[in-house]
């Protein structure tokens, strides 16, 4: 039996690798369970697993929860350090890093350093500190296996390839709600209809990003790292079925792809039980039910942002720290309604305007520069009121 550490446990990846385990449970253990604020959804999740650890976000909310639990209970941890200590717990064999955004960074550089098998999910960490985490997992031994579908398609085409037998490497992009919106249309989406993605259904952060394609571009930076791939072997392709998820395309013309039903609970399966497959929970694809595959070449002015991500990926680290704070922040303003959809390129446009990219050898380093584009970001929405 593997024991599994789930960081984000009552997001969209954290309920569905639950239900994973819940279908195989005498294959996973959950040992340990981390979130931040939903704790009616965490309580719930500790009667039923009993986890041997918890982390919550704040004290008064580990009060809470040990004051509600009856019987056996949990050590329950509080704050950012609680999360960094529990994925470093040493009875877990696989650390899933499922926290939104930048804050999966400690935790996920907790893990690595432990040398866990790190199942990731938060493309932020990856996308600020690949080279670190990179590092770091040489040193202590950690292995990383991808959780996104298309790091996870990507991952399984490539096993037993050496790197002088591929050609480049394809992201499929659903194109989000907005694929065939009327460009003078754009800005005027609100984020309701941002949110209603067609294909999937995620977080509020991540939906924003596939409606803006930003997700693509972090996944590309994060696919950088993982796979150790030079920025020109990287494509992006826009395939609104969400069947396909990545196209190997080796050295002599053949393309290998990997395709399956649209449901993370398949690639959160896998990196669970990788390099081992075990029985699917879902009913198998069928092909002549979907009918037709379409794929469709990026429009850069209708997905800015997808350009912007490009610089990223061939600057030095900050580039990539600074355009994802400026990104985190432009998309809690348009939620909360500061900004318009088209805004949040803009600002991100507007935070990297005269940035000088430069190396980031430290936590410290990447940590000091993102807050400083935040406070930057921030600051330029706020005067446009």
């Amino acid at each position: 039996m593997k024991n599994v550490v789930l960081l984000g446990s009552t997001g969209t990846i954290g309920r569905n690798t639950l239900d994973v385990i819940r279908r195989n449970s005498g294959a996973f253990r959950a040992v340990g369970l981390a979130a931040w604020s939903n704790r009616d959804l965490l309580l719930a999740q500790i009667r039923e697993f009993r986890p041997d650890v918890v982390s919550v976000g704040k004290a008064e909310d580990a009060a809470n929860i040990r004051r509600r639990l009856v019987g056996r209970k949990p050590e329950i941890l509080s704050g950012p350090e609680g999360a960094e200590a529990l994925a470093a717990e040493t009875k877990g064999d696989i650390v899933v890093s499922a926290i939104t955004g930048f804050n999966g960074l400690r935790p996920t550089l907790a893990a690595v350093k432990t040398g866990k098998i790190v199942a990731l999910a938060n493309k932020e960490s990856m996308v600020a500190a690949g080279a670190l985490l990179r590092r770091e997992a040489i040193r202590s031994g950690a292995a990383f296996v991808p959780v996104d579908s298309e790091h996870s398609g990507v991952f399984q085409c490539l096993a037993g390839r050496r790197a002088d037998e591929i050609r480049s490497v394809t992201l499929t992009a659903s194109g989000g709600p907005f694929l065939r919106t009327p460009l003078r249309d754009m800005g005027r989406k609100t984020p309701a209809e941002a949110l209603a993605h067609p294909r999937w259904k995620m977080g509020r952060k991540v939906t924003i990003d596939s409606a803006t394609m930003m997700n693509k571009g972090l996944e590309l930076i994060e696919a950088r790292w993982l796979f150790d791939l030079e920025p020109g072997r990287l494509r992006v392709l826009i395939h609104p079925q969400s069947i396909v998820h990545a196209l190997v395309e080796l050295r002599d013309g053949s393309v290998l792809a990997q395709l399956s039903l649209t449901d993370m609970r398949i690639p959160i399966q896998y990196a669970l039980t990788h390099p081992e497959r075990r029985d699917g929970i879902l009913p198998p694809l069928d092909l002549a039910a979907v009918g037709a595959l379409e794929f469709i070449a990026p429009d850069e002015r209708r997905f800015p942002l997808l350009r912007t991500a490009r610089w990223a990926l061939g600057e030095k680290d900050s580039a990539a720290v600074a355009m994802n704070a400026a990104n985190e922040v432009a998309v809690e303003a348009f939620i909360e309604g500061k900004l318009k959809f088209t805004g949040i390129a803009r600002t991100i446009e507007s935070a990297l305007a005269g940035l000088r990219p430069r190396r980031l050898d430290s936590i410290g380093d990447i940590v000091e520069e993102d807050r400083r584009v935040r406070e930057q970001t921030r600051s330029r929405i706020g005067k446009r009121k």
